[in-house]
């Protein structure tokens, strides 16, 4: 399967959207059937962080996703935050990212709240995938969440 991409305004509306595609596309790969709750969940939570940063730093730019298959179905979740405390090294530890710049005077509450529950999507994520890594992304301009899952190959003609 060639890879499926998808970028979406960062708007909370389109997570919905996001699931539903990597659903379909995760189903078609060939993940078991009872993986497929927690592909939903971590799509979702992923896209949400993704839409949390965005709208924390009044970002309009575009979040991309990118899904493939080949010894597992692999999904990035990259923002375009311009703000990001994700160093340059990959990590396997969300957590790593979690201690930021704190959250000054000047940030409105509403956004201190969404800069805040994007920090919390990392953790939430850590217990739902197994294969998790956080990356700053390839271009240096936000970061990337890496996921996978294993994928269980169907016989020819099912």
């Amino acid at each position: 399967m060639p890879t499926v991409r998808l970028s979406f305004s960062p708007a909370p509306a389109h997570v919905r959207t996001a699931r539903l595609v990597a659903v379909a596309v995760a189903r078609r790969a060939g993940v078991a059937d009872e993986l497929l709750e927690e592909v939903r969940l971590a799509i979702g939570e992923a896209c949400s962080r993704a839409v949390a940063l965005h709208r924390s730093q009044d970002t309009d730019n575009l979040i991309d996703i990118a899904m493939d298959n080949g010894d597992r179905f692999t999904v990035r979740v990259t923002d375009r935050a311009t703000e990001s405390s994700v160093a340059t090294a990959e990590t396997t530890d969300p957590a790593a990212f979690l201690v930021e710049a704190p959250l000054t005077a000047e940030v409105p509450e509403a956004l201190a709240e969404e800069a805040v529950a994007a920090r919390m999507g990392l953790t939430l994520l850590a217990g739902l995938v197994d294969d998790l890594k956080v990356n700053a992304a390839m271009d240096g301009l936000g970061t990337e969440v890496s996921m996978s899952w294993p994928i269980s190959r169907r016989p020819a003609g099912a």
